[in-house]
């Protein structure tokens, strides 16, 4: 059963967001590389606030979860810039947990397949 996020929760996931872009725009690199793009789409809060589930778009390169893998190697390091930046905003530091958030590449995908359909003359008629 999914937890209702109350007002902190979705206030400290937004200051997570923001942070962690930040993290990973100035030192991103470091960690994955200068090829791939890494966007930090969603931020989900645990109810006690220790875990951040940290949801990444990866673009640029074919292999993205290699990329997932530089970032969760460099997991250590990430948190320490992450806690540099909030350390006076947070008292406890939540454990970062990171994800590819395929939501992109699926309306990409669907997309596609509906132009095929489309193309194909099996969407049926259309309304006037």
């Amino acid at each position: 059963m999914a937890v209702k996020e109350s007002k902190r929760m979705l206030q400290v996931a937004e200051m997570v967001k923001r942070n962690i872009s930040i993290v990973f725009q100035q030192e991103g690199t470091y960690y994955y590389g200068s090829e791939a793009l890494v966007t930090v789409t969603n931020v989900k809060m645990s109810s006690d606030l220790g875990i951040a589930k940290i949801y990444l778009s990866i673009y640029n390169t074919e292999n993205k979860q290699a990329v997932l893998l530089e970032i969760e190697e460099n997991a250590h390091q990430i948190k320490q810039s992450f806690s540099q930046r909030v350390r006076k905003q947070l008292r406890r530091v939540p454990r970062l947990d990171f994800y590819e958030d395929e939501t992109l590449d699926e309306m990409y995908r669907l997309n596609s397949l509906f132009g095929q359909l489309k193309s194909d003359n099996q969407m049926g008629k259309e309304e006037e």
